[in-house]
């Protein structure tokens, strides 16, 4: 069976569902949600706008507002992903 192939950023999985993001490999014990809040048209293209980052455990058997530790909200996408990044690899070095 053929392995599904993410798109990546800093050699962890990025996937989209939506405007909600999720970065970070689910069978590590975080991962980041990004939730895009709204948008801007820059020429033809709609841009993140604001984007609300949440650290959180990637265990899905806790309740959603149990899983978040950390939130924060960014202008940009780069701004958030960049955030979120180190969030990310602190929590999993620290673990």
């Amino acid at each position: 069976m053929e392995q599904e192939q993410f798109l990546t950023y800093k050699g962890k999985p990025l996937v989209r569902s939506g405007n909600t993001l999720y970065y970070g490999d689910m069978s590590e014990k975080y991962v980041i949600m990004l939730e895009i809040l709204s948008t801007k048209k820059q020429g033809d293209l709609e841009m993140a706008d604001r984007v609300k980052v949440h650290l959180m455990y990637s265990d899905i058997e806790l309740r959603a507002r149990d899983r978040v530790i950390k939130t924060s909200e960014k202008t940009g996408l780069y701004d958030a992903m960049d955030i979120g990044a180190i969030w990310l690899e602190r929590a999993l070095k620290n673990d």
